[in-house]
């Protein structure tokens, strides 16, 4: 039986920063990943593909649509779409190389396999040719991640009505395709295929988009998206999916109880997520779940069976790779004797769609119903020079501020660049800091992050630009 100080049980941001973090702290660690890459879906089919797609399929639609307004003249703009694909795939290959490298620079011993818990402090690995490895350790991490949502009504052949996977590699561009469920998966996807040519709907249960985020980012988001070509069905039930003959038909009831029909090549199912235990944990062991079936753990992260620990989509929370990267780093830090914490106060969210739209902390209503005062700047990215000159002047930046303290609670941006600029926010939000703070930082000038500037000084109503 091969000895290690931790045994982190999964591969993806989550596990596989775990095992660095703990190998630069000295614990002897090895890593269990059940397929053939390292990286999880983040890398291999979430993350970092459908960004890629995101990419090339913008430079697609650009090219086609916008590079003319530019003084750039194409001429007719075709599409390869093996050559779209191949290019995600090598993007892919690329970083999941990158972390078997990283292993091994850090000592890392990797098993390939499924890992199961089998008793305190063990763990058995089968490969998927058949043979097994025993390993034991006095720590353990679960860092499994997670898997669609399947609901009986909306099945799944991976052909005609599919998941986030199977949508990263079709092999011709459909025709018309219905998206279910209006949150980032769904989002990203749908304005991926309807740039490339796709007639896209998206049929959601809520009466918005982007559940989770600022109201009104939302709201101009599917603006955004709608010019974009995307359809929406907002508070509409999907009822059944029917298959026949590779064509797929989606019934749903509007919210007046109208019958809502749809035809489509593809129905992208994008419901959500749910935490992927599978059998890591032998059941008489009795690793105690919370009601949606994720791992209970403590601010710890220490779950009710001592030495093993669990983070990331496999506990509750925001399904984020930053986040279980962040929560990897804060266990393993824990296990080794030093202060490791995660503040999920600052953590961002952000949708990759164009323009892409990001948030921290407080919306404008969740202060309210805290029963917190709040001041709100607001500045438009057309009084951005910068937004102008590069032809980004969609979307806005949105700062919520302690009306007491001017302590800075959440920042809400739709812009081209909304996932770079937020990390300002997040951190004056770490440190925090005010909306004066932020107001009285110098910003190169023309930038887009002058924006964020503005809306601080618009706090106290006092924005020079607008």
């Amino acid at each position: 039986m091969s000895e290690f100080d931790l045994i982190v049980i999964g591969s993806g941001p989550g596990g596989y920063v775990a095992a660095i973090r703990a190998a630069q702290l000295g614990l002897k660690t090895a890593i269990v990943e059940k397929e053939k890459a390292l990286g999880g879906t983040c890398l291999r089919i979430g993350c970092i593909p459908s960004k890629a797609l995101l990419n090339s399929s913008h430079h697609f639609a650009f090219a086609k649509h916008e590079a003319a307004a530019h003084g750039v003249v194409i001429g007719e703009v075709k599409l390869d779409l093996p050559t779209l694909l191949k290019r995600k795939d090598k993007t892919v290959s690329q970083l999941t190389g990158g972390v078997a490298f990283l292993m091994k620079k850090n000592g890392v011993t990797v098993y390939q396999g499924e890992g199961r818990i089998t008793a305190a402090g063990k763990v058995g690995v089968k490969a998927a040719d058949g043979k097994t490895a025993d390993l034991q350790a006095k720590h353990i991490i679960l860092a499994t991640g997670s898997v669609p949502i399947d609901l009986p009504n909306m099945p799944v052949d991976g052909q005609t009505s599919v998941t986030s996977t199977e949508a990263l590699s079709f092999d011709r561009v459909p025709a018309k395709m219905v998206v279910i469920g209006g949150g980032a998966i769904g989002l990203e996807l749908g304005s991926v295929w309807a740039r490339l040519g796709t007639e896209v709907t998206v049929v959601e249960f809520l009466p918005r988009i982007a559940p989770g985020f600022d109201l009104e980012l939302a709201t101009e988001l599917q603006k955004s998206l709608t010019k974009e070509g995307l359809k929406f069905y907002l508070e509409t039930r999907v009822n059944d999916i029917q298959i026949k003959d590779g064509k797929a038909t989606v019934n749903a009831t509007a919210k007046d109880g109208k019958p809502v029909t749809l035809e489509a090549d593809k129905v992208l199912v994008a419901v959500g997520r749910k935490a992927a235990l599978g059998s890591a944990v032998a059941d008489e062991l009795g690793l105690a779940l919370d009601e949606r079936q994720r791992v209970k753990v403590d601010a710890h992260f220490q779950t009710n069976l001592p030495g093993i620990y669990a983070i990331g989509d496999v506990i509750a929370g925001p399904m984020l790779a930053h986040k279980a990267e962040e929560e990897g780093i804060a266990c393993v830090e824990r296990i080794a004797g030093k202060a490791g914490h995660v503040n999920y106060e600052v953590i961002p969210g952000v949708i990759y769609t164009h323009p892409e739209v990001a948030s921290v902390g407080l919306s404008e209503d969740q202060a309210k119903e805290k029963g917190i005062a709040v001041n709100v700047g607001k500045f438009p990215f057309r009084a951005n020079g910068r937004a102008l000159a590069s032809d980004s002047a969609d979307g806005f930046v949105k700062l919520v501020a302690d009306a007491k303290t001017d302590r800075l609670l959440g920042a809400h941006i739709i812009c081209a660049t909304a996932s770079e600029l937020i990390a300002e926010a997040v951190s004056v939000m770490e440190f925090g800091g005010s909306s004066e703070d932020l107001a009285r930082t110098v910003h190169a000038h023309p930038t887009l992050s002058e924006a964020v500037k503005e809306a601080a000084l618009a706090v106290e109503k006092r924005a020079i630009h607008a």
